[in-house]
């Protein structure tokens, strides 16, 4: 076993110097160009290469038992890359947690059946130990993942992990083996319960040329996908994703979702607040170029935010953390949710407000208006009702696919 290191925005980048193992090509989906967004120039750039997030989720406390499981998590990753990389989390522990079996394959659609399944080491060796409040990052796997695999990250731990480090509301089927370590298994026939959470793993990693870089999508259950069809893949972060494949080479983004459900901005709850994660989640990414920030609305809801002033100092304070860093900042208006959760005209009047600065602050080095692009015209403070999930707070697969066409792809390279 060997020592694990917390992720910092620094070490990040030292434990992942690129790797020259060489690789075995695996041709991604053919591109189909997003003229209104298309970036000009030449063909990708080959040699220097830096590590660019395909996919991550925000890590939370869980209340699982997992003494002697083995978890397979479904994930599906944005970009294509080479070297995968897996990211694993004991950010909420209680002891230190030693992962014995790690490996990853393709996933089987409504199964926990994989192919091509491989071992993960740490440093050459099969299993780490890592204690509480830190997070490892894996030896690279030689090779290439195509854009928008669906892979299974599958872990074992051996012991009492205590405090268990996860994502609550996955809105993905992910299997558990309640009987050992079966990490290696292609068949998922010892894979007997299922589970709508992701479990220690927290971000794939891959290489990519330098003109590919992270944008992380920071958020709250909007973000997280809450009202969208479960396994389809169909939360925003999603949608731009695909939008973001399809986009001509060479700029392209790795797409992260940081989304909380029920995260707030000025408290801890689900999810400690935006403030506390803000360095873990956002500035200690590999690649991270972006942040948009969509977040305040339970705040609102929940009279945390009371007055404009008490969520726009928190997002000053939140944009100038990012800019020490170098990284570019997206202001994201929150959407509408007349009829929902906890709604009142008063509270609906503060929303307004703090979105009147989120437009014209100039804080922010761009800004999304998805309350705009939801809202129904006749009735602006509902959501049109093709893009409502029926709760009135959350969005359906319609209107995530309507959010992420909203977006600008070139509102996500400033340029810092």
């Amino acid at each position: 076993m060997i020592e694990a290191h917390n992720r910092t925005a620094t070490g990040w980048r030292g434990m992942i110097a690129a790797s020259s193992t060489a690789l075995v090509v695996v041709l991604a989906p053919a591109a189909v160009p997003d003229t209104a967004d298309a970036t000009a120039g030449g063909s990708t750039v080959g040699g220097n290469t830096h590590p660019v997030v395909t996919w991550g989720a925000s890590a939370d406390r869980t209340d699982a038992t997992m003494s002697d499981k083995t978890v397979r998590n479904i994930v599906h990753t944005s970009v294509t890359g080479s070297d995968l990389r897996v990211s694993l989390s004991n950010a909420f522990g209680t002891v230190p947690v030693t992962f014995d079996s790690v490996y990853v394959g393709d996933a089987s659609d409504g199964s926990a059946s994989v192919t091509g399944n491989r071992r993960v080491t740490f440093s050459e060796k099969s299993s780490i130990t890592v204690p509480p409040g830190a997070e490892v990052l894996s030896d690279p796997l030689p090779g290439r993942i195509p854009a928008e695999s669906t892979l299974a990250v599958s872990v074992h731990t051996s012991g009492d992990p205590g405090t268990v480090t996860g994502h609550n509301v996955a809105n993905q089927t992910s299997y558990i083996a309640t009987g050992g370590d079966h990490a290696a298994d292609l068949a998922g026939d010892a894979y007997d319960a299922t589970t709508s959470h992701w479990y220690w793993v927290d971000g794939l990693v891959v290489e990519e040329p330098l003109q590919v870089e992270t944008v992380a999508l920071f958020g709250d259950s909007i973000t997280d996908g809450n009202g969208s069809t479960a396994g389809a893949n169909h939360r925003w972060p999603d949608y731009l994703a695909r939008r973001m494949t399809s986009r001509p080479r060479p700029k392209q983004f790795g797409v992260m979702n940081e989304g909380i459900s029920g995260n707030k901005v000025l408290a801890d709850g689900s999810g400690v607040s935006a403030q506390a994660r803000f360095d873990r989640d956002v500035l200690a990414q590999p690649g991270i170029d972006t942040v948009v920030i969509l977040e305040g609305i339970n705040d609102i809801r929940h009279e945390t935010a009371t007055e404009p002033e008490d969520l726009t100092a928190a997002y000053r304070q939140l944009i100038r953390r990012a800019h020490a860093n170098g990284v570019c900042v997206v202001g994201a208006t929150m959407t509408p949710w007349a009829g929902g959760s906890l709604y009142s005209e008063e509270r609906n009047r503060l929303r307004i407000e703090v979105n009147h600065w989120i437009r014209t602050s100039g804080q922010f080095d761009s800004v999304i208006d998805f309350d705009k692009g939801t809202r129904d015209p006749d009735n602006p403070k509902r959501f049109l009702p093709a893009y409502d999930s029926g709760d009135h707070l959350h969005p359906g697969d319609e209107g995530y696919q309507a959010m992420a066409d909203t977006v600008r792809l070139r509102q996500l390279d400033c340029n810092r």
